[in-house]
């Protein structure tokens, strides 16, 4: 059973940092894609960055700058820093990945909550 946890959400000050993890346990396989989702409170859920196995990394235009994406193919863990804090950066962030496992599934983690205040 693939599980993804994330961890590292929290309360912080605008202008301050914060890094999420999220560790997959369960696959054989190491992923073929990582990244991260977030959903602010009555918002559609956003593509935040995205990590591939080849370490090519991707970002929507509003973090650019300010968030890093990166990833440990041996321990299926990835991380986000995120820099220079914004209250439009406060929603739930959630982690998803995808394996080589020769199938397209993408699994996903239960969120957590990142609050930035002003």
């Amino acid at each position: 059973q693939v599980q993804l946890v994330e961890s590292g959400g929290g309360l912080v000050q605008v202008g301050g940092s914060l890094r999420l993890v999220c560790a997959a346990s369960g696959s054989r396989f190491s992923f073929n894609v990582m990244g991260w989702y977030r959903q602010a409170p009555g918002k559609q859920r956003e593509l935040v960055a995205t990590i591939t196995d080849t370490s090519r990394t991707n970002y929507v235009d509003s973090v650019k700058g300010r968030f890093t994406i990166s990833g440990d193919n041996d321990k299926n863990t990835v991380y986000l820093q995120m820099n220079s804090l914004e209250p439009e950066d406060t929603a739930v962030y959630y982690c998803y990945a995808d394996f080589n496992d020769g199938k397209v599934v993408y699994y996903w983690g239960q969120g957590t909550q990142v609050t930035v205040s002003s």
